[in-house]
């Protein structure tokens, strides 16, 4: 039994999202039981982020300058720029920005992302369970990240595209048929 099996994401949760032409910027905000300087090193690291950001990159985001970043499940490496690192409070690299506030004994993360409007609900999605994994790995409780063509499969990312596109308006993805059950 694969270890994704003991895991299903939650329903979808208020989430906002900015209209602005074919760009809608989600705003993601979690909670979380850690010290921001725990997760401004989740954030950064290249090596914590390979264990559960949706995307890898070849050196620490926490400096201002270029990064070569690679989105999972692409080919591609793209040449980024992180335009702002101040620790452990904001990262703004690309069209990502995340603020990090100290919220009683843990953090407050905000995630801000442009995402092309077509896949508002697939990103919102895809987040939601990397910082379900986030969490997971915060609390020494990891499990392997869920991204790509694997998270496409996964049945909880599917559920959750669905749910999102409900909730922002959007038409959710036709899924081709599952195959049918062999008796």
């Amino acid at each position: 039994m694969s270890e994704h099996e003991h895991y299903s994401p939650g329903p979808a949760s208020a989430v906002q999202v900015r209209k602005d032409g074919d760009k809608w910027t989600l705003i993601l905000v979690r909670e979380l039981r850690h010290a921001p300087e725990k997760v401004w090193r989740a954030l950064t690291d290249p090596v914590h982020l390979r264990e559960w950001a949706p995307f890898d990159v070849d050196r620490n985001l926490g400096e201002v300058g270029t990064v070569n970043l690679q989105w999972s499940g692409t080919p591609q490496v793209l040449e980024a720029r992180v335009t702002r690192a101040e620790p452990p409070r904001v990262l703004e690299m690309g069209e990502m920005r995340w603020e990090l506030e100290p919220h009683g004994d843990g953090t407050r993360l905000t995630l801000w992302h442009s995402i092309d409007r077509r896949y508002i609900a697939w990103g919102t999605a895809g987040w939601h369970i990397s910082l379900d994994v986030l969490e997971r790995l915060l609390a020494g409780h990891p499990i392997k990240r869920i991204v790509g063509a694997e998270q496409m499969k996964f049945e909880g990312w599917r559920r959750l595209v669905v749910e999102y596109a409900k909730q922002f308006g959007t038409e959710p993805p036709k899924w081709p048929p599952k195959p049918a059950q062999q008796p």
